[in-house]
């Protein structure tokens, strides 16, 4: 377990001991030393109006990826599961997606849903900006939303399908003799035994739209327009190494994983008590 551990350590623990004592500290940009501030970083970041911006927009990102994402992936799910024509070709495909890294998903969508050349160009031809997320804040987070959305389907897919899967087929048939229709018995039979399973995914979702956007953010807005898509793990980035500011961007990195540490907390604290393990 050795080798493991060292990884961990090294690029796990290391830093975030290093990321907390920095949260106390004033570092200097170009280094020279640092001096003791105390909670001055903290008092900093929560009396920005621009970090509470990327606060919310970060919130409204991961619920709507996280949504999006399980709702696409357990409808795919659902329809795969019913054997229909083609469902292993889809099943394949629908899973080769997560192989793919991040940036490479945010150059392609930035070029699918480019104003001038993308598949939207034909209506701005017809209506000049109508669709431009270049200059229009909205345009550029429903863009991200899609991409991040797209990026966590396949995931989704493979856990939800191996739900499905695990439901007695009994169950099912014998739902179909009382005359419930697909989509009766999918809503009021399989989709509530799937509930551990959606809950797990929802925790993973949500963790993973907070601190693993950097790489759509950075390829496909670079938290433009107008900060309109600056969320906060980006914003630690821009602040720490485009500004320099070390100290603020650990402050805002200490908060962030506070933040997803309570927001996974109440999930479990409020939410797992309702779920039914079977």
């Amino acid at each position: 377990m050795l080798p493991q551990l060292l990884i961990i350590f090294v690029f796990f623990y290391w830093p975030t001991g290093e990321a907390l004592y920095w949260a106390f500290t004033l570092e200097q940009p170009w280094g020279g030393g640092n001096a003791w501030v105390g909670w001055q970083n903290f008092v900093s970041v929560f009396s920005s109006a621009g970090y509470w911006h990327s606060v919310r927009i970060s919130i409204l990102y991961a619920v709507a990826t996280t949504v999006l994402a399980i709702g696409v992936a357990l409808l795919l799910a659902l329809f795969v599961d019913r054997e229909v024509k083609g469902s292993r070709g889809y099943r394949l495909a629908a899973i080769w997606p997560y192989a793919i890294a991040a940036p490479a998903i945010g150059i392609v969508f930035r070029f699918v849903f480019d104003p001038r050349s993308g598949v939207f160009a034909f209506l701005n031809q017809a209506m000049p900006g109508a669709w431009d997320p270049t200059l229009n804040g909205n345009h550029a987070m429903t863009m991200l939303v899609l991409a991040g959305a797209w990026q966590l389907v396949s995931y989704n897919f493979v856990f939800l399908l191996a739900g499905l899967q695990s439901v007695p087929r009994a169950l099912v048939e014998a739902s179909a003799m009382d005359g419930a229709g697909p989509l009766r018995r999918m809503w009021d039979l399989q989709v509530p035994l799937l509930a551990p399973t959606l809950f797990f995914l929802a925790i993973i979702n949500m963790t993973d739209s907070f601190t693993h956007s950097f790489a759509l953010v950075d390829v496909m807005t670079s938290g433009g327009p107008a900060r309109s898509t600056d969320l906060m793990v980006y914003k630690i980035y821009s602040d720490g190494f485009k500004g320099l500011d070390y100290s603020g961007a650990a402050a805002q990195s200490i908060v962030l994983m506070l933040l997803v540490v309570g927001m996974t907390f109440l999930q479990f604290r409020f939410v797992e008590r309702k779920l039914h393990y079977k």
